[in-house]
């Protein structure tokens, strides 16, 4: 019964609070928005919709107390056949999209009949396993959370809700001339590659700005909004960025999430380094057979006799992205744009050489991707953001201390000198 009064508490307060603005994650609610509603009419995703669905299915998982009344071994089984079902689920659904690709296949309806009835029961076995799945997966972060010291009165502030559902596209904007996120709008979750690419380059001719619709993996609105996947790791790991984004929300960090790029970075930074360590506690805690063992590599073509190494080192993707990311800097302060909008392609062209399909390369690729800087290296190049904030993680005892410390930073500076001091 207590546990479904905090619920309620966190909900009635949450809805109070994220009504007036979302902090963190990709939503925030902007008047500067309507000045790009000519590209985006009739392709904005509806978050008051999906808050409402996923807000009733929340107080469903409630009213029936679930998961507590289940036992610890039977929590594990939920999340597992749910993950089971959702890799038939997603496997399924590429058999059918190739059904409807093969030119050689004359009515895919048909074609498709078996398939498609065995995917509706598919989503029916889902749609069983979903909610309780979720209420586990909550329930276990909620405990790791309070373990780590990350409460308000013992409770996790706010709970973390998370709802798994197709998640919107995101409409990043950059100025051609420098790299910085100008603006990010949700856009339908099925918008067609084509339209995508249509929306970015009228963008480009009719503003001179650099646009990117991109994929997201979660969003930090309330319920968390998550991707479908298959991973246990990477599912909990975005169960816990997305609460720390809700989380800061409540606190200076958060509340001025868009304020400057700074500012943003710090936010996903910090969120994604929350992320990282409450996933691998809960991972240890309750899917310890899940992590892989560590093992020294093996060499196993120069194990072989007469077989030599290969002389070429593997291709480093983020190292490549990192240097990447440098030179277009220095082009970009040295005022030579479309140059730098040339070697981008170029270099995109290295990396679907290489095994990485990037649709395009260009600042708003950077702007999106830049802000995510727990890992050093990759699209953040040299920018200073990223290392200042851990920085401040190693000279914390604790992410509790970490995460209580960076939680007012409300500038730069401010973090800067936190680190200084």
């Amino acid at each position: 019964m207590f546990n479904r009064f905090l619920l309620g508490l966190n909900l009635l307060f949450l809805v109070i609070v994220f009504s007036f603005g979302l902090g963190g994650g990709a939503v925030r609610y902007d008047t500067e928005v309507n000045y790009y509603a000519d590209y985006t009419r009739g392709i904005r995703f509806d978050y008051i919709s999906w808050v409402t669905d996923a807000l009733f299915i929340k107080f469903q998982q409630a009213a029936i107390g679930s998961p507590y009344y289940m036992d610890r071994v039977h929590r594990k089984v939920v999340v597992m056949n749910y993950l089971r079902n959702m890799d038939r689920v997603l496997y399924t659904e590429w058999e059918l999209s190739q059904i409807y690709a093969n030119p050689h296949i004359p009515d895919p309806d048909i074609a498709s009949l078996d398939l498609r009835a065995y995917l509706d029961e598919l989503y029916a076995e889902q749609h069983q396993l979903a909610p309780f799945a979720e209420s586990v997966l909550e329930e276990q972060v909620s405990a790791v959370l309070a373990e780590a010291g990350l409460t308000s009165v013992g409770q996790p502030m706010p709970r973390p809700l998370y709802h798994v559902s197709p998640l919107p596209m995101a409409l990043i904007v950059s100025p051609r001339d420098a790299i910085y996120q100008e603006k990010n709008i949700s856009l339908l979750a099925d918008l067609p590659v084509d339209k995508q690419a249509a929306i970015e380059e009228k963008i480009f001719s009719e503003r001179n700005k650099s646009a990117l619709v991109v994929s997201v993996g979660g969003i930090g609105i309330y319920p968390t909004m998550g991707m479908r996947s298959t991973s246990l790791p990477w599912t909990v790991d975005t169960l816990a960025h997305e609460w720390a984004h809700n989380y800061l929300s409540l606190h200076p960090l958060g509340i001025n999430y868009g304020t400057t790029p700074e500012l943003r970075t710090i936010n996903e930074t910090t969120a994604s380094i929350v992320g990282v360590e409450i996933g691998q506690m809960v991972m240890q805690r309750y899917y310890p057979e899940m992590l892989t063992a560590e093992r020294p590599p093996v060499d196993l073509l120069s194990s072989v006799d007469g077989m030599p190494s290969p002389e070429e080192a593997p291709f480093n993707f983020r190292a490549e992205m990192r240097e990447t990311r440098l030179h277009v800097d220095d082009l970009l302060a040295a005022g030579r744009v479309v140059e730098a909008e040339v070697y981008m392609e170029m270099q995109r062209q290295v990396f679907w050489e290489n095994g990485y399909a990037i649709r395009k390369l260009n600042q708003a690729y950077f702007a999106f991707n830049g802000a995510y800087a727990d890992t050093p290296g990759g699209a953040a190049g040299e920018d200073p953001v990223g290392p200042a904030v851990r920085a401040l993680r190693e000279d914390s005892a604790s992410l509790k201390e970490f995460v209580e410390r960076i939680r007012w930073v409300d500038s730069f500076d401010e973090l800067l000198g936190m680190i200084d001091g």
